[in-house]
């Protein structure tokens, strides 16, 4: 190997990790919890998360770009460990559709992603727009480091010596090493199962002694998430844990198939004659089965990720939004009945910090004196908590229960996902009241006092919610209902009226948009509250009715 190669691998090794740490960056300070709310979404279905890994990877046409992303994201904090797992599923999948598809060379485009992002970055005076330049510019530099690295590494492409053992090893586990250890220096799998295309089309190897070389090549393009974990954070290394071991049990469970069943010859009859299309073939059927068998499993991975690669207690962050949860031990379930409770009383946790917080932001209109960070803390650890019980019902579903259990748990579940929307709606508010905001809204006398009387039905709903029981009476039930009417009814009057303001110039085109954009954050409020009370309803249940919770929410 001569020193050119050497330093060619060099220099891309440190591009690629230098744009790895600037996208990062970037997406942390550029995306913050709304990137990690949308990826929530994306990703807390696995059958989602397979699609988006496998949707990512079809576009960009590389699962080692998609893997590092993710490893990206979850060093950011914008995407959890059991997330990732069903990402990195996909990803497999996707990088299947190389030759399906016309390739896309996101490699040429890197130099244009780069210069874009510097551009941002040094000539924008904007902090957000500067981290979406450092995350583009990190992109462009990874792809970079990338295709400077696999530049580096083809002449090995025609090193007589890589020839010579690819077609003369002996046993399966020799075609493993060989096919893992030449992805790994050439940084994709792509290129490498190209080459052992190349090389069954001239006939120097067949397909039963290339299959082990392929599944090889699936544990060889594990080497890029690796290194783009260097450096990062505990969990991001416990994502390529994952990624490693998906290819490893994937690849241990073919290879014995393929010893003693007729599974290759199988593969072989579909394209007779096609060596090519026999190896194309045989990676598809690899990480499609391998998806299939170990989705039910994707938690079990996790943590088995999380056992060989803990935490240590200085790595672990200690904050009041992420401290253990008051009533739910999300280590034990106990009983159904006890489980059930629990949540209950961590619903309404979560609804009066909801509260606080909304009552908090339209109070801020009217010259109220309250600490935005506080508000913007306990919204955290509304996420937390939404993200701990998500877990935790999951858990709680799997186990035996009535109609009546079954029933609440699924009111539970759709009543935490309202609490944690009127959440949102309150931090969207508090936006508008920051004068550092773009999206500021001046304050007459007029709009101070329509946002107090809708201020105080919302609180109206909040009391009859709370100290309401549903399982009593349809009173709560008909009241935030007429509330939720005349909410309706005032959020659209006060629209018109700003428009009116607006023509007449006694505010600006600005404020009429966001004011516009309040009622509307108003109204999907009452809408939330409305949501939940119906599923209390529905269930005939007091979801939120417990004496000795007052200590907890005070």
């Amino acid at each position: 190997m001569s020193f050119d190669i050497v330093l060619g691998l060099l220099g891309g090794l440190a591009l690629f990790l230098y744009g790895m740490q600037m996208m990062s960056s970037g997406l942390e300070g550029a995306a913050g919890d709304k990137m990690r709310g949308i990826l929530e979404r994306l990703t807390s279905n696995r059958i989602l998360g397979v699609l988006v890994g496998a949707g990512i990877t079809t576009i960009i046409q590389s699962s080692s770009a998609t893997t590092v992303m993710v490893v990206g994201f979850v060093n950011a904090n914008m995407m959890r460990l059991s997330q990732a797992v069903w990402v990195i599923m996909g990803a497999n999948i996707g990088a299947t559709t190389t030759g399906l598809l016309v390739a896309l060379d996101v490699g040429a485009l890197a130099p244009l992603f780069a210069a874009i992002g510097v551009f941002m970055t040094v000539f924008s005076k904007k902090p957000k727009v500067g981290y979406y330049g450092s995350c583009i510019a990190g992109l462009g530099i990874l792809f970079i480091g990338m295709n400077m690295m696999s530049d580096s590494m083809m002449p090995l492409r025609d090193w007589p010596l890589f020839t010579e053992i690819i077609t003369h090893f002996s046993n399966p586990l020799i075609g493993i090493i060989v096919g893992a250890g030449f992805t790994a220096l050439i940084q994709s799998s792509g290129a490498s199962v190209g080459i052992l295309q190349a090389l069954a089309m001239t006939g120097a190897i067949g397909l039963s002694d290339a299959v082990y070389v392929l599944f090889g090549q699936n544990i060889g393009t594990c080497i890029t998430s690796i290194m783009a974990s260097i450096g990062t954070s505990r969990q991001a290394k416990q994502t390529t844990i994952l990624h490693l071991s998906f290819n490893l049990i994937g690849t241990v469970i073919f290879t014995l198939i393929c010893m003693f069943t007729p599974l290759t010859e199988m593969v072989a009859s579909w394209t007779p004659g096609n060596a090519a299309g026999q190896i194309a073939n045989m990676h598809v059927l690899f990480n499609i089965s391998t998806t299939l068998l170990l989705l039910p499993f994707g938690n079990q991975l996790a943590k088995m990720a999380q056992r060989i690669l803990p935490e240590t207690q200085e790595e672990i962050p200690v904050s009041s939004e992420n401290l253990p949860l008051i009533f739910v031990d999300v280590h034990n379930i106990s009983s159904i009945p006890i489980a059930i409770s629990n949540l209950r009383k961590e619903a309404l946790i979560m609804l009066k910090m909801c509260e606080t917080n909304l009552l908090n932001a339209i109070e801020m209109f009217v010259g109220a004196n309250h600490d935005q960070e506080k508000i913007k803390s306990r919204e955290k650890r509304i996420n937390f908590i939404t993200m701990e019980m998500t877990n935790y019902m999951t858990q709680v579903s799997q186990l035996n229960m009535n109609d009546v259990d079954t029933t609440t748990c699924n009111a539970l579940y759709k009543s935490y996902a309202d609490i944690e929307r009127i959440g949102d709606h309150a931090i969207n508010i508090l936006q508008y009241s920051d004068s550092k905001s773009d999206q500021y809204l001046t304050s007459t006398e007029l709009v101070k006092d329509e946002l107090m009387q809708l201020k105080e039905l919302l609180e109206k709903s909040f009391s009859l919610l709370l100290r309401s029981r549903f399982d009593d009476s349809e009173y709560a039930f008909e009241k935030i209902s007429r509330i939720e009417d005349r909410i309706d009814e005032l959020t659209f009057a006060y629209r018109q009226a700003q428009i009116d303001r607006l023509k007449n110039k006694k505010v600006s085109a600005n404020d009429c948009v966001v004011y516009s954009e309040i009622m509307t954050d108003i109204e999907r409020v009452s809408d939330h509250i409305m949501n939940i009370v119906e599923e209390c309803q529905r269930c005939n249940f007091a979801l939120f009715n417990d004496e000795t919770m007052k200590e907890q929410i005070a």
